[in-house]
């Protein structure tokens, strides 16, 4: 049939214009502008009232999805999606990142590694770190569309955050996550979250995703096959929380599953965990993406089906919708053997193009807030300081002998050291982006202390090798210097994801928690020659183990990888511009010994939670330059029926002689010990600042909720009994105090 004049005249027009003659006066302008034919005639072939933004989010999807051919449906639902000309369709590539920045894309700031953004306690921090990163999205989305860039990374729907609980150190990408406590992983996520997809009630700013759903962190060596088989119990206090708390409470957009299968079933075709627990009961309406691969996998790594064929079936049925692969393109020969059907191609594709036309790829620009977002902000000086602020406050402080620290910056003769002072390669982690603004620790303290100090500086020994020329000077600096600050630790080319760890033995995993030998020999060389204090900065993106080290150290300080402004933030710390305020998001053991092995996912032995042995340094745990008194506990009722809530209340007070933050952590501690009970439950915190000799009434509501524990089938209980409420700034056990931790003030309630 030949189309009449003005219909070609409205197909050619570009997608923005079309929008807008849509959204001025609604999908019957096309029928004005056509009045030799009707509507129906008109658009037989193409039907643009999908644009028109007055309708329901699901109709409009529903109307342009169902003018697409089996064909065009299918290639929709992998990551790199082909554009549809002639319904304005164009191209996109749904895989991004942006754990602490936008990744892989280019110019971006940097922010510290998300381990470190656990170790803030600060979820306003996290929030406004990702509404940094989100804006800078936005300005990098706007130019890559007008120069035709649509490549992978180019895009707005990013596979951030990722909330698996750090539950075995030893995990390489344990860094990615915000530690080993449910609790706090939920809510910094769902903080970053809110920071991603921004607050508009209509348009996301952009669209976060939560990975990797379910039971997944580690061993990666093994992700691709392995099955977990967590007790119920293990499986809802532990694993699930922090996917439940960003799907209810954070509105995340997208979720990825696994690599791995959970009860016997890859994650990615799993119906319990997409049909039944992720839409039935937590009532998500987003889309589901495979992790990367993992739809192939199912049948070639699994052999959980004998043929592709089986394995897309299986993934689509389940409620995957995005293949990040190419896998889910034999869904049409699925099709042709009845394995699938159309309508369910149908339906899995309207949800992706919800989320597209959630983020305003649709519509025109006047009505999107996030649209018009200037490249201004991308680096900007704001966002470079807000990726100080978020370094400074991640830095946790695990000794300080006599009150070394803070350093003054007239000192004479300090020598800075070390096989990571001066790295940048340190300072970012994985998944990162590129920054013209690297600042390593030797630039960051050049810039800090006095010009008249004699600073010196020598590496002193290779990362992960022993040194070549057995002379080494670097060693006899030290017996000339007023302090040693040796910069030691490991990269994301040890630890990190199976396919970037280069310099891992172990696919990307660790195999202890020590740091390479040769660094353990050069800083007890360093002991030897020393006149000084000697001061260890130790950068990492899980615990280190300083057994037969610490003792030796009159300062230890961990900074994770933390990000562009990991030079200035360190020095902000040494030298007394801020006191050091991160707590540990993780438990640091003594030695590998005390774990359980590796393949294990029970959590018995695990975590601060159900940990038996002395750590080296306990969660949650984390000096200051000041010191804290917390005094006055109240509850506001003792004995409890399950029916009200109860606010507890401490008084804090800076007992120091200059200002700080401090974080204060509630725990929950079953009186009653049970080897199935958590010894402690961490319920709220917060991070406070408080002048010299200020004090500050704390309060913390906590609803009946918060008092129940997980049975044996998950199910969360009242468990009748003797409780403690304690308040204090570290994990209350003993190992906190012995390490300098504030007194703790608690109080008994008895569940009846």
């Amino acid at each position: 049939m030949k189309r009449p004049f003005t219909y070609s005249i409205i197909n050619r027009l570009n997608r923005k214009l079309r929008a807008a003659i849509i959204g001025f006066c609604g999908s019957v302008c096309l029928t004005l502008l056509m009045p030799q034919v009707g509507m129906s005639q008109a658009t037989e072939e193409v039907d643009f009232s999908f644009m028109d933004t007055a309708l329901p989010l699901e109709e409009r999807a529903d109307r342009l999805v169902r003018q697409m051919t089996i064909e065009e449906k299918i290639g929709q639902l992998v990551n790199s999606a082909p554009a549809i000309p002639r319904l304005s369709v164009p191209e996109y590539d749904w895989w991004n990142e942006a754990l602490h920045g936008v990744a892989r894309n280019g110019k971006a700031t940097i922010f510290p590694q998300g381990i470190a953004i656990g170790a803030s306690f600060d979820p306003d921090l996290a929030k406004r770190v990702a509404s940094a990163i989100s804006t800078e999205a936005r300005a990098k989305y706007e130019i890559s569309q007008k120069m035709g860039n649509r490549s992978k990374y180019a895009g707005l729907t990013f596979w951030t955050p990722n909330v698996n609980i750090f539950r075995d150190p030893r995990w390489g990408r344990g860094q990615e996550t915000y530690g080993e406590d449910p609790y706090l992983t939920s809510r910094i996520g769902v903080a970053f979250v809110q920071g991603l997809q921004g607050e508009d009630d209509r348009y996301l700013k952009t669209a976060a995703c939560a990975k990797h759903f379910a039971v997944h962190s580690g061993p990666e060596e093994l992700r691709h096959e392995f099955n977990a088989e967590p007790s119920k119990k293990d499986l809802y206090e532990t694993y699930l929380p922090a996917f439940e708390a960003l799907v209810t409470e954070g509105k995340v957009e997208g979720v990825m599953g696994a690599y791995n299968a959970v009860y016997g079933e890859p994650a990615c075709a799993n119906p319990f965990l997409l049909q039944e627990l992720l839409r039935d009961q937590w009532g998500f309406d987003g889309y589901v993406t495979s992790d990367c691969g993992a739809i192939g996998g199912i049948s070639w790594k699994m052999h959980y089906t004998k043929t592709a064929e089986e394995a897309v079936a299986v993934a689509l049925k389940s409620g995957t919708n995005l293949n990040c692969g190419g896998t889910y393109l034999k869904l049409k020969k699925a099709l042709e053997k009845g394995l699938v059907t159309e309508e369910l191609i149908h339906e899995r594709t309207v949800q992706l193009f919800k989320t597209r036309f959630r983020l305003g790829m649709f519509d025109q620009a006047s009505s999107n807030p996030f649209e018009k977002t200037s490249s201004e902000h991308i680096h900007s000086e704001t966002h470079v300081q807000l990726a100080r602020e978020a370094a400074r406050k991640s830095i946790v402080l695990l000794k300080n002998k006599n009150n070394i620290l803070p350093l003054s910056k007239e000192i004479k003769v300090p020598y800075v050291t070390g096989p990571f002072a001066n790295s940048s390669d340190m300072l970012m982690g994985s998944y990162y982006g590129i920054s013209p603004n690297l600042v390593t620790i030797l630039e960051g303290i050049s810039d800090a202390v006095s010009l008249g100090t004699s600073l010196n500086y020598r590496s002193g020994a290779l990362p992960f090798q022993k040194n070549i020329n057995p002379k080494n000077w670097a060693p006899h600096v030290a017996a000339e210097s007023d302090v040693t600050i040796c910069v030691v630790g490991i990269t994301a080319d040890m630890e990190g994801e199976e396919v970037d760890a280069i310099a891992s033995a172990n696919i990307g995993d660790r195999k202890d928690l020590k740091l390479p030998q040769n660094q353990i020999d050069y800083i007890h060389q360093l002991v030897e020659y020393k006149k000084g204090p000697l001061i260890l900065v130790v950068a990492s993106g899980s615990p280190v183990s300083l057994e037969g080290i610490e003792e030796h150290c009159d300062a230890v300080m961990q900074i994770w990888y933390p990000g562009e402004q990991g030079g200035n933030a360190v020095a902000d710390v040494l030298f007394g511009d801020v006191a050091p305020s991160g707590k540990l998001p993780i438990t640091f053991p003594k030695n590998v010994a005390q774990l359980p092995a590796y393949e294990d996912y029970s959590m018995k032995g695990r975590t601060y939670k159900y940990m038996e042995k002395e750590p080296l340094f306990p969660f949650g745990f984390g000096l200051s330059y000041t010191e804290f008194e917390y005094s006055n506990i109240q509850v506001s009722k003792q004995t409890l029926k399950g029916k009200e809530d109860v606010t507890v209340t401490c008084t804090l007070k800076n007992v120091g002689n200059r200002e700080a933050d401090d974080v204060a952590q509630l725990y929950l501690i079953p009186v009653d010990e049970n080897a199935d009970t958590p010894k402690y439950l961490l319920k709220r915190f917060q991070r406070i600042n408080l002048k010299a000799a200020e004090s500050k009434q704390l309060s913390f509501t906590l609803s009946p909720d918060d008092f129940k524990l997980f049975d044996a089938e998950g199910v969360k209980q009242w468990m009748k009994g003797k409780y403690k409420l304690v308040i204090g700034n570290a994990l209350p056990s003993e190992r906190s105090r012995e390490l300098g931790a504030s007194a703790p003030v608690e109080a008994l309630v008895l569940l009846k």
